[in-house]
This record gives C-alpha cells, structure tokens and sequence, in this order.
C-alpha cells in the first residue's frame, strides 16, 4: 500500500479474506460475530456465554483477560487465569477465542490460548507489539486508536505486515469526539474507505462506539450497512454486576432478537451474519 492513501491508486476492488480457522473466513459473503464479556470475570461467567453464544451459531468467543483500564483502581482482569478459562469454555464449545495482548511479552502467552490475538486502541501505535504480532502464527485484529487517522491506522496495519503477517482484521471501535451523549463517535465512513484502501476485513465494534446498550442494535446495523465484515459485541449475564463496562453491555436474553436484526441488514446485502 502507497504512503499517501488519498491517491486514487490505492482503491482495492475486492478484500483479501483471512482464514480463521477451516472452513471458516472474515472478509468474505460471512459477517462474523465476536461476542463475549468486556473481562473474563470468572469461569461461570464466560461459560455461560459461551453456551448461549455457540447455540445462536456465533463461532467467535471474545472476552479480556489482560484489562488496559483508564483508572489502576478498577478492574484489570485475570491475567492468565483469564486466558485458561477462555481456551476451557471455547473447547468445550467448539469456539474460537479473540483476546487481546498488551505486551510484546504476553504475545507468545496470548497465541498459546486464542486463535486471534486483539491488539487494542491504546496500542495501535506500540509498534514493538505491532511488530511482535507481525511475526506471530495468528490473525491479528487491530483497534483503531480513539484520537487517530484513518491514515495512520492503516500505516500501524502495515507495520505488522511488514513482518510477515498479513492475516490481519481491522476494527473501527470509534473516535473521541466533543458530545458525551455516547462514548465515542462510530465511524461508519471509515470502515467503507479502509475496505477501499486496504486489502484487510474491517469489523466495527459498535459496544465501546457507542458506550450504551441500547445504542449497540443501530450502531451494528449502520456497520453493516456501511459494510463491516464482522461485529466485536459485549454481553454479560447480568450487564449491571459487570465489572467493566457494564453500561455497554447486552444481555444474554438480547442476543438473540439482536442477531436477527442485524442478520436482516446482512441478508438485504447478500451476506450472511454468523
């Protein structure tokens, strides 16, 4: 991909697919659902999701075990407990697991137990990591930083590249804007320009986007819409008691009628929501 990503020249006609696992693609007719908890919490918890979650079909487990939080105060996950419970529940259930990596350290950690290794907002320009995860075996699904470029989002993505790795899987989570009505500003026309500029899938994580759960059903919808190749969701057994993000996050109950709604927008596009 050329430096300047404005030039016309960089308009790619078809995304390149990235093979989750056989059988299964991201960037093809399927949109793929990752859905899961902010923070692993417990074994009870992520093992109720996963069996609510591999019954609507979804093939994707998410859940954080290592927690960048603003506050040092508030909860910063399991650790590695996490990631065992993940990689538990995930065979138990036929799942694939996406968790993130914060460290150029926990890179070999994190590949042991998931099958895509997040790389998240606060990291989008840690390049050591980028280029940790760049010669890594697994996808990578890279978070677009909440005050940066669609330019330099795509510049982080190739620095993993340039290691080796192109299994990559760019996600719009939003950008930091001036209204606090909602967390942050989902960028819908990025998701259709970095389809255009680069060869990776885009997903879209509407749940840190918009910051509310009752704003995740449009905000997907309108990712879709504007051609995401999957969704990044929050969901927890009881959101009120989670012990990071509750605000965001859907309930098990919902998830259901949600998948059939966005499944619509997916459908009138000739795709497949899974």
């Amino acid at each position: 991909m050329k430096n300047n990503i404005t030039q016309e020249t960089t308009s790619l006609d078809k995304t390149k697919p990235v093979q989750l696992a056989p059988g299964l693609e991201i960037g093809g007719d399927t949109i793929i659902s990752m859905v899961g908890p902010c923070s692993v919490e417990s074994f009870e918890q992520t093992h109720e999701i996963g069996r609510v979650v591999s019954s609507l079909g979804i093939r994707v487990l998410r859940g954080g075990a290592f927690k960048p939080r603003t506050s040092p105060f508030a909860f910063q996950g399991l650790g590695e407990e996490g990631l065992h419970i993940l990689s538990a529940v995930a065979k138990e259930f036929g799942l694939l697991v996406v968790t993130e990596a914060m460290s150029v350290e926990q890179i070999p950690l994190v590949s042991e137990y998931s099958d895509i290794i997040q790389i998240g907002s606060r990291n989008m320009q840690h390049f050591p990591l980028l280029w940790a995860a760049g010669e890594a075996d697994r996808p990578v699904l890279l978070k677009r930083g909440f005050m940066s470029t669609v330019e330099e989002w795509l510049m982080a993505a190739e620095h993993i590249a340039q290691k080796g790795n192109e299994k990559i899987i760019l996600c719009e989570r939003g950008i930091r804007g001036f209204d606090p009505s909602t967390r942050n500003v989902l960028d819908t026309a990025s998701i259709a320009l970095a389809k255009k500029l680069s060869p990776f899938p885009v997903i879209a994580d509407p749940s840190h986007a918009t910051g509310r759960a009752d704003l995740v059903l449009p905000a997907a919808r309108a990712a879709v819409a504007a051609g995401a190749d999957g969704l990044l969701l929050e969901v927890h057994p009881t959101p009120s008691k989670a012990l990071s993000d509750a605000d965001q996050a859907l309930s098990l109950d919902s998830l259901e009628e949600f998948t059939q709604q966005v499944g619509l927008v997916a459908r009138a596009l000739s795709r497949e929501l899974v």
